[in-house]
């Protein structure tokens, strides 16, 4: 049975107090988690999650775990600023700014502050999203190409070797000699 994505609120926590937040998938036994960030406040407390072209951020009373719904909320990183847009459907905020989320995508440790104006409730949150460079190229596939390469060479070296012994031993028992 392939293990499905898991997906659970701000505040799901595990049994030794680990957030549960972001959505999980478990691809050959490895497990792929999207870079995500979690801050609290004594107001607020967030996660936000990077996954392809959007940043998205669940946002819950720290107090109540209560979703904070329709708020205004900004994040900023970098000298650059972008306005992270409610989604009802859900019940996230999302930035999908081109030039923050290609900043926010490229490899290293990017600094955020989210900005959370809720009713006459207002916060300031600190982060670190940290994102991982893509795996390197590993010289292995190199090496099985070359080391396939090399079987396949000396497979038909030595099939060559078995047929000219054989024809030399038929030769050989063709003119009277022995095997």
């Amino acid at each position: 049975m392939t293990p499905q994505p898991v997906w659970a609120g701000p505040g799901a926590h595990g049994p030794n107090g680990e957030h549960l937040d972001a959505p999980q998938t478990v691809l050959s036994g490895a497990r792929q988690v999207s870079p995500r960030i979690e801050a609290n406040s004594d107001l607020f407390e967030l996660v936000g999650i990077l996954a392809g072209s959007e940043f998205s951020i669940l946002i819950d009373r720290f107090a109540t775990n209560e979703p904070v719904l329709k708020a205004q909320v900004e994040i900023e990183s970098g000298g650059m600023k972008a306005q992270a847009k409610f989604q009802g459907d859900i019940g996230n905020y999302s930035v999908d700014e081109p030039a923050m989320v290609k900043r926010l995508s490229t490899p290293g440790e990017h600094p955020l502050v989210i900005t959370v104006f809720a009713g006459k409730d207002s916060d300031l949150l600190d982060a670190v999203l940290k994102v991982e460079a893509p795996p390197a190229v590993h010289e292995h596939g190199v090496r099985w190409e070359w080391w396939g390469l090399g079987a396949l060479t000396a497979s038909v070296l030595l099939g060559i070797a078995v047929m000219r012994l054989r024809s030399e031993r038929q030769r050989s028992l063709a003119q009277g000699g022995q095997a």
